[in-house]
Formats: C-alpha cells, structure tokens, sequence
C-alpha cells in the first residue's frame, strides 16, 4: 500500500528520505508486538500462537524463503473482521511502538524537516501501523505491506506482494518514478541485509542498528552505521 499526505510532485533536485520502521524508528518489532497483544485479548488460538513462534525462528535463522514466512505468519487473521485487526494494530502502535520511537530518530528526523525534505516511511510493516506513525510523527506519507479483505473480512493472504525484499525496491523505484526523484538525491535508513537491495540503490544509505550481515555489507561499501538506543 502506498499512501502519501501531500500530492504535491517533487523535482530532480529535492531530496527524500525513506525510513524502514521496525529497529529503525522503533526499538520493538511490530508483527511480534501483534501477536503479543493479540494473545493477551485472546484474538489467537494456542496453535496459531506457536506456529508464529516457529515461524519467527525459521525467520531468524534464515532456514526457509523468508517470503515464504512472512506470507505464512498472517494466516492467522483468517476471517477475522479487518476492523477488529486495524483495532488491535492501532492499541499496538499507541502502547508498544510509539513509545519506542527513537529518540536519536526524531532527531534525524528534525534535521531533514529543516531542510524542507520530504520524509516517508518504507516498511514490510502492516499498514494500519504505518498510517498510525506516519501521522503522528508528521511524516509525508507511508509505503507498506496491506493484507486482503473481503466485505470486511480478512482472507489470510496479502493484499498484492509483500513490501519486503526486492519489492521494497520496486516500490521505492515506482515512487521515484511517479515523482519525478532521480534516486542519487534519497536518503534511506534501515536495519536489516534484506533492504540491502533497496539500500544500494540510493545515494545516501543509512544503517541504524544493522543486523550482523547487513553491518558487513556497510563496512564493505562504505555506508554510514549509526547505533541509536532508548
């Protein structure tokens, strides 16, 4: 899903800046604050709940498609009322995500204002979140992963591709495109090897809190690492 604030074009020579939101902006993770809150409100059946958790590990230790998961983890909300989910998201965001925010984040974030950057976020986060901090935090607009309903029902599967991986770059190229930005003029800031394709892409690659092999890709080439802590 692509939503943007402002419908304004941008020229050739204005900058943008895309923010990946888990560990990036937040020091938690949104899918596993979801579950965690969905558990606590009964929203989850036990099996569910340790099929994400084995899913999570598959995920971590890199020993499946990480597509593959990541489509597999919101079988869950399979014909549950996309009101009920957009709910529980927004509890999430406003308990568990916003007040991880980053402090060093907001500053960064400060400092693009200043210079009348437009700033969205990039993330394979569901879009009820990204909505949610997009406006809180004044951004310009949000690119992320939506999920499929039917006459208000959840139907377990992906609205279109997961914002993840090369689609995350696909996205953030169409954007570009639509917009009229030559990609040496964006800023992106990211924490994990799988951005790694939308990382290279632009001129001004930032990673926050890099995983381990994403850090080895930065050392590599070159690219600013920052640590930022709450």
């Amino acid at each position: 899903m692509v939503r943007i604030f402002s419908e304004d074009k941008y020229n050739a020579r204005q900058n943008i800046v895309f923010f990946d939101l888990d560990r990036t902006l937040t020091a938690e993770i949104s899918g596993k604050a979801i579950i965690k809150m969905a558990w606590r409100k009964d929203l989850i059946s036990v099996y569910d709940l340790l099929k994400a958790f084995c899913l999570y590990i598959l995920f971590r230790l890199s020993l499946r498609d990480p597509l593959k998961v990541i489509d597999d983890m919101v079988g869950w909300v399979k014909g549950k009322p996309e009101a009920e989910l957009e709910k529980l998201c927004f509890e999430v965001f406003r308990e568990v995500l916003l007040p991880s925010v980053f402090r060093e984040a907001i500053s960064e974030i400060n400092l693009h204002k200043g210079n009348e950057t437009k700033i969205v976020i990039l993330s394979s986060t569901l879009n009820y979140i990204c909505s949610a901090m997009s406006q809180s935090l004044g951004l310009d607009g949000y690119i992320s992963s939506s999920l499929e309903a039917e006459d208000g029902y959840l139907t377990g599967q992906p609205a279109g591709r997961l914002c993840y991986g090369q689609e995350k770059l696909n996205r953030l190229r169409g954007y570009c495109t639509d917009n009229n930005i030559n990609t040496s003029d964006i800023w992106y800031y990211s924490d994990s090897i799988s951005d790694l394709p939308a990382l290279s892409s632009v001129g001004n690659p930032v990673c926050v809190n890099p995983d381990r092999e994403l850090k080895k890709e930065a050392l590599k080439r070159g690219w600013k690492i920052l640590y930022w802590q709450n």
